[in-house]
């Protein structure tokens, strides 16, 4: 998920360094800390705002579901 996220951003012209802010939903709440990790390895330095919740998702096969954003390009 986060390296199709950081894939979009530099489509646009974005890093990951760009992102502020992710929100994180799995559908099993036992999940919480594999996917924890993973997002501290990827965002670690970085350190968006991030919420994580546990969600039905769209999917029946979709255990997790990521939204991410990031202030690309000139902010002035």
């Amino acid at each position: 998920v986060i390296d199709k996220i950081e894939g979009a951003l530099q489509s646009l012209g974005g890093r990951l360094e760009d992102v502020v802010r992710t929100r994180i939903y799995i559908r099993n709440i036992d999940d919480w800390d594999p996917v924890s990790r993973v997002h501290g390895r990827r965002f670690g330095a970085i350190q968006p705002a991030n919420t994580l919740v546990r969600a039905d998702l769209v999917g029946a096969d979709y255990l997790v579901e990521m939204e991410a954003e990031a202030l690309v390009g000139d902010a002035g």
